[in-house]
């Protein structure tokens, strides 16, 4: 059995009696720092999240559809890397220049109405025989020049058919290589000019081969003039035929 010292119970129990009083800050403490949890916050919380997120991902969305928009736009307006432009005037400079060469007769009015009234008019009756024959062999080189001029001014468009086959297929390639609309605008607008050359050759050609026809049948309408009065000198009296001895061999033979 253990004799304790009347001093140490009296320890003992000042220490018991103040043990309550320093415990309790502690148990205090612990009560405070508990997080309370609350459902109700707790899902607002995450569907305010959720509309956040779904306003961003439909901020981000607008600004990709905005971007793609402008990239079709600068396609759109993005020019057409190639031009035949310069190709297409030079065969047309080409078949214009063959047009202006065109020999005695050209391309204008007032002189084919003056040689229609000086060589292709009617034979005047003081004409002589010999500037009769002057003026048929002029309409006759009239007639074969404006047929040479007619003949060159084909092969001068048939030269002209590779060059534009050429400028036809890379045109069609740029035509249906085009990233945007004014490109295919582009590439189409060169096309048409393209169809128009070809047309202005077509043009050349006709015009070339009527000039060459109509000079041939204005010869031919001369030379039936020419016919008549020459028929009509031949047989007028005085002037026409006059019989005479004809020797067939010479004295001694």
């Amino acid at each position: 059995m253990i004799n304790r010292s009347p001093s140490s119970i009296a320890r003992l129990a000042a220490a018991l009696a103040t043990a309550p009083i320093v415990l309790s800050p502690m148990l205090t403490t612990s009560a405070y720092a508990l997080i309370v949890f609350d459902p109700t916050n707790y899902g607002q919380n995450v569907l305010q999240a959720a509309r956040a997120l779904e306003q961003i991902t439909n901020q981000i969305t607008s600004l990709q559809n905005e971007a793609q928009m402008l990239i079709n736009q600068a396609r759109n307006l993005a020019s057409l890397p190639f031009s035949s432009l310069q190709q297409l005037q030079q065969s047309v400079q080409k078949t214009q220049q063959l047009l202006s060469e065109a020999q005695n007769i050209a391309f204008d009015v007032q002189q084919i109405d003056q040689a229609f009234q000086t060589t292709y008019g009617s034979a005047a009756l003081s004409d002589s025989d010999q500037e009769l024959i002057a003026g048929a062999r002029e309409r006759w080189q009239n007639t074969v020049d404006g047929l040479q001029d007619a003949m060159r001014v084909q092969a001068g468009v048939v030269g002209n058919i590779d060059t534009n086959r050429t400028q036809m297929s890379a045109l069609i390639g740029q035509s249906q290589g085009a990233t945007g609309a004014l490109q295919a605008a582009q590439a189409g607008n060169q096309l048409l000019g393209l169809q128009a050359q070809q047309l202005a050759d077509l043009t050349a050609v006709v015009a070339a081969n009527g000039r060459a026809q109509a000079l041939q049948s204005a010869e031919q309408a001369a030379a039936a003039e020419q016919g008549r009065e020459q028929r009509r000198r031949f047989l007028t009296p005085g002037a026409g035929y006059q019989p005479g001895n004809a020797r067939m061999f010479q004295n001694g033979d």
